[in-house]
This record gives C-alpha cells, sequence and structure tokens, in this order.
C-alpha cells in the first residue's frame, strides 16, 4: 500500500510527486503527532513508517521501509492500491467503470484525485446540497440581503470594496433591524481607499456608516476599513486617489447573517443591485459562516475603525484603535505585515481530521452530507512566507483535468468580467482543456463597467479586447479551438436604457455522473488578486443531483446574453487594435486587472 501526502513542510525532502489513479480509498492509519520544526508551534506534523513502491513512467522506487513527515494542514493521506500504481489509467477504463453499480467506482477514479488534494490545502466543512441557494439576478441579490438583515437575531457582518454613496435604503434596512432587535450586532468591514475615495469634497462609504456608530454605539456598530500597506510615505502623498487602489484594496465580499453567509463579487451598490452581473451563493450553514465570520474579525482586527466626528468636514475620523492586532500600517508597515501573518495564518491551516464524506461509495440523500465547501482565502500582501490556498486551490484543480482519466469525461467553464487572469492561470486552462465542452465568459466592450468612462479609464474596454483576441490567439496557437469557446456576454450597452454591465466570475466543472464543482467570490482571478487584493472564496464540490442541476442552471442563464466570437469578429474594424490600447494594456497591467 502506499500513502502520498502531496504537498508537504518544504523542510522535508521528497521525490516528485506522481500522479496516480485511485481505485479504493481505504481508511487511514493513525497518525503520530509530531513538532513541526518548520512551522514551530503553530500546527503538528505527522510521521509514519511503511512500505513504499512507486511505478509511474519514468520513475521507479525500490521496495522498503520509508519514513514520511508532512505538516497537519497539509497531512490528509490518501490510500491506494498497488495495482492502481501499476497500472496507468486510460479513457476507456473511466468509461467502462461509469457503468458498475452506484458508479463507485467512477467517484474513486475521478472525484478522489480532486478533493483528496483539497484536504490537505484548505478548511473544510460538510453540509447537503439543500443547505445552497443559487441566486440568479441583481435584484434577487438585494432582495435577499435585505431579507436576511431584517430577520437577524445575533449578528450581521458585512465585508465589501465599498458601499455606495447613495444606499440610503440599506442604511434605513441596518437601522430598522438594530432598533427592533436591542442585542443585534452589526460589523461592516470596507477598503479604506475606496471607502473614503470622495472625502472630504464629497460622500463617501465612511460618511454614510458613520451614522450608525452615533446612533447604536460603538458596542454595538463595528465599522472598519482596511488600509494596504503597500501605500505609505511619498506614495501615499503623490499618487492621485483611484490610481492609489492599484496597490492593494480590501476585496473579499462576505454577507453574514447569523448562521447564514452570502458570497458574491458583488459590491453594495445600487448598479449591484439592477444591472450589474454577477455570482450570487447562500449557505445556510452554522459552521460556515462562523469560519468566514473569523476571516473577516481577522481583518477588520487589522483594520482602522471609523468614528463619528461632529467637527471633522467629512463627519468621520479614521482611528488605530491600541487593541488592533498590528501597529498601523502608514507607521509600520514591516510590523505590520509581520504581526498580520500570525494573525492570519491559522486561517488557512486544514484541520480536516476525516476524509471528505463525498469518497464514500454512497452519500446519504436525506440529508446527511454531500457537499463538501472549501474556505480559500488568497491574502498574499499579508502573509510572509505567502500560505493563501486560492490560487493552489486553482492551481490543483486545474492540473488535475489535465490528467488522462478526465479527457472524454470532464468540462469546465471559467468567467471573469474583467478578462485579464494571471499568465499561469491561462496557461492551466489551455492545458485542461483536451476536448469539447469547455467555455471561457467574460463581458464585451459594451458590458464593461469602464465603458463610455472620461479620461484615461476609458481605454480600458479596448484593454480587456485585446487581451481576448490574445487568449483566443493562444487557444489556436495550441490547437484547442475546438475544445474552448470563448463568449462575450452582453446585455444593451452601458449607459444606455436597459444597459447592463457583467462582474460575474468563477469556475464550473463537470464530472457527468459523478460531481459538480465550482468556485465562488469575490477574486477577480488576476495578477493583482494573486498579489496584491484580499480575497474570499469557496470551492464548492457536490455529488447532490439537485445542487447540481442549480450549478449547470447557473451557467446556462449567465449565458443566455453571451455569444460566441472567433477571431474573425476580432479583425472587424471595429475590434481592431488601435495604437492607444497598448497604453490601455499598460494600465491594465499596472494595477493588476482593474481600477
Amino acid at each position: 500500500m502506499l500513502s502520498r501526502s502531496a504537498v508537504r513542510c518544504s523542510s522535508q525532502a521528497s521525490l516528485p510527486r506522481p500522479r496516480l489513479p485511485l481505485r479504493d480509498i481505504q481508511k487511514r492509519q493513525p497518525l503520530q503527532p509530531r513538532r513541526c520544526e518548520r512551522h514551530n508551534s503553530s500546527h503538528s506534523s505527522y510521521s509514519r513508517a511503511e512500505p513504499v513502491r512507486l511505478q509511474w513512467p519514468g520513475q521507479w522506487t525500490s521496495k522498503g521501509p520509508a519514513k514520511r513527515t508532512s505538516c497537519r494542514r497539509m497531512s490528509m493521506n490518501a490510500s491506494v492500491s498497488t495495482a492502481a500504481a501499476e497500472a496507468p489509467l486510460r479513457p476507456s477504463m473511466v468509461a467502462s467503470t461509469a457503468t458498475t453499480a452506484g458508479g463507485a467506482a467512477t467517484v474513486a477514479l475521478l472525484l478522489a484525485p480532486m478533493v483528496s488534494e483539497l484536504d490537505r490545502m484548505a478548511p473544510r466543512v460538510d453540509i447537503h446540497g439543500s443547505q445552497v441557494r443559487v441566486l440568479e439576478t441583481p435584484t434577487e441579490f438585494y432582495e435577499t440581503l435585505k431579507d436576511m438583515i431584517r430577520s437577524a437575531k445575533r449578528r450581521i457582518f458585512l465585508s465589501t470594496l465599498y458601499i455606495g454613496t447613495k444606499e440610503a435604503e440599506l442604511v434605513a434596512v441596518l437601522q430598522e433591524a438594530m432598533r427592533a432587535n436591542p442585542n443585534l450586532k452589526l460589523h461592516i468591514l470596507t477598503d479604506a481607499l475606496r471607502g473614503t475615495r470622495e472625502s472630504p469634497a464629497k460622500p463617501s462609504s465612511a460618511t454614510l456608516l458613520a451614522p450608525l456608530v452615533a446612533e447604536f454605539g460603538a458596542d454595538r456598530v463595528d465599522v472598519r476599513m482596511y488600509h494596504t500597506p503597500n501605500l505609505t510615505g511619498l506614495r501615499k502623498k503623490y499618487i492621485p486617489k483611484r490610481i492609489n487602489e492599484g496597490w492593494g484594496l480590501q476585496h473579499m465580499k462576505l454577507y453574514g447573517v447569523d448562521d447564514a453567509i452570502l458570497l458574491s463579487g458583488a459590491n453594495l451598490s445600487n448598479d449591484y443591485f439592477t444591472n450589474r452581473q454577477d455570482r450570487y451563493h447562500v449557505f445556510d450553514s452554522p459552521e460556515l459562516t462562523e469560519t468566514y465570520w473569523r476571516m473577516q474579525k481577522s481583518v477588520a482586527s487589522l483594520s482602522f475603525r471609523i468614528d463619528p466626528s461632529a467637527t471633522d468636514p467629512s463627519g468621520f475620523t479614521m482611528a488605530w484603535p491600541a487593541s488592533n492586532a498590528a501597529p498601523s500600517p502608514l507607521k509600520a508597515p514591516k510590523a505590520f505585515v509581520a504581526q498580520a501573518t500570525g494573525v492570519l495564518r491559522e486561517l488557512m491551516l486544514s484541520s480536516n481530521a476525516t476524509a471528505s464524506p463525498l469518497l464514500a461509495e454512497k452519500v446519504d440523500g436525506h440529508g446527511g452530507a454531500d457537499t463538501s465547501v472549501y474556505v480559500l482565502a488568497q491574502m498574499t500582501q499579508l502573509l510572509k512566507p505567502d500560505t493563501s490556498t486560492e490560487r493552489p486551490a486553482m492551481t490543483h484543480v486545474l492540473q488535475t483535468l489535465a490528467a488522462p482519466q478526465y479527457a472524454n469525461t470532464a468540462s469546465w467553464t471559467f468567467t471573469a468580467g474583467y478578462f485579464n487572469p494571471a499568465p499561469s492561470l491561462t496557461k492551466l486552462l489551455l492545458a485542461a482543456a483536451p476536448t469539447k465542452n469547455n467555455v471561457v465568459i467574460t463581458a464585451s466592450p459594451q458590458a464593461n463597467g469602464f465603458y463610455g468612462s472620461a479620461g484615461v479609464s476609458s481605454l480600458l474596454p479596448d484593454a480587456y479586447t485585446f487581451l481576448a483576441h490574445r487568449f483566443l490567439k493562444a487557444v489556436q496557437a495550441q490547437k484547442r479551438g475546438d475544445a474552448i469557446t470563448l463568449k462575450e456576454w452582453r446585455k444593451g450597452t452601458v449607459g444606455t436604457p436597459g444597459g447592463w454591465t457583467y462582474h460575474a466570475k468563477g469556475l464550473w466543472v463537470t464530472i457527468p455522473s459523478v460531481a459538480s464543482l465550482t468556485v465562488v467570490g469575490s477574486s477577480n482571478y488576476t495578477k493583482r488578486s494573486y498579489s496584491l487584493d484580499l480575497e474570499a472564496n469557496a470551492l464548492v464540490v457536490t455529488r447532490n443531483a439537485a445542487l447540481q442541476q442549480r450549478l449547470a442552471d447557473e451557467q446556462a442563464w449567465l449565458q443566455t446574453h453571451a455569444t460566441a466570437v472567433t477571431r474573425d469578429d476580432f479583425a472587424k474594424p471595429d475590434r481592431r487594435v488601435r495604437l492607444h490600447v497598448r497604453l490601455a494594456m499598460w494600465i491594465v497591467q499596472a494595477v493588476g486587472g482593474q481600477l
């Protein structure tokens, strides 16, 4: 028998990790805790002495005892039979196993390589598929959010890039809930640069929220604004507002009420409530909600507090409480990052003591867990070393899909409103598309949020078009034209009656008769998302047939207004790249995908 630990403490030497098919998932032997020297006392490491025999193309080790040591955060070990290790998996084998009773062999072959590795990477919460609601429209998102707030009993926590300066109705709903329940507490986290951009000349998010603190007191309302440690000194003094946001933002979108959490890429402003298409998933789970609450609370402890002020022209002041977990990023940025790492690192650690229930031969369709939610976060600017989980998880999923056993079974759909995926992600998408039915959805120029805007930002829609065209060229160059379809989403034209913008982002993977996977949350999957911004996401894997259908429906309705485009379309006069687009390209790359 062979035990694999795909990612281990880097202080331990390891053989190159083979991609081996999993035939059976068996009970793991007890692990003996030891101290992990690399990660000190933050968690334990484990060791196991066992015979090891590896065989895969171009690699062989002799039989004999081997001692393997791995960190707890990555220590979920799955066992596979020696026969499986010695026999490479062929697509024809997958087709044949799909017809076996209950498809149990298919689950072992196709799902185990995916979730066993994810178990090592990130915290997991197991739920039933009926605990997930998939919303469709901006209006449904807004109405659901207001209903959640009105029904709040203990807590409301909202994490967003900003709250629109004209969202008086949303603030009124919050006031209504707070007045009706003296035990209710409200926690709001936004970005400091975006949340104060208009001040003091005009109202800002901070201006809108400060009266809540004044009315209900700081013991019931806590408004925090995160400030990047990358923008200090002369940079902060001389770089203009809006442009300065390119140095990093609080970008998480977490909307929690009591024991339910709504994850989205949408901010809290009028366009996201009316005519800006995004994605919205509601999870009714106390454990999952608590996990995201700890994430927001940790970032809030590294953020400025907004206090109401009767004398300041803006109506508020920003204070750095002595109780915060680190010194101010504006005064001691290096010390801030060092202490922030200690605060956030534990949030990234996998604490999964058992294998995912999805690997069982059968899942209970009558209320038992049939869905696993992996809590992902990308907080690179605050983690030294970087132990963020989103990028590794996305990399693992796409690398796994490139394996031969998925060639004729799995397909994916990827979407991003701002089409500027990190170069590594682009390569992974191309490699994970050996067969048909893979789709990329992005905004058309007329559905881009910057379409028709003034100044330099007016160039950005053309820049994103250029990047989409470049992606399509790469698809053709790698002979993936039959496997990947690029679609542009358009519903009217921005700035005209009935015109919408497109802001949806995420990934769907479908393995027919086995499972569905989706990633939903705040990330734009750009270089900026992976290096500068704070992102929160959920990776959902489900064997629940009803939830699988809801995820399929979500892809379908997003594509209702999406049209396939080809290189011929980009050759049309109105789509040709002009010289000024090069400037826009530079801007997009400089700020990592969005302003």
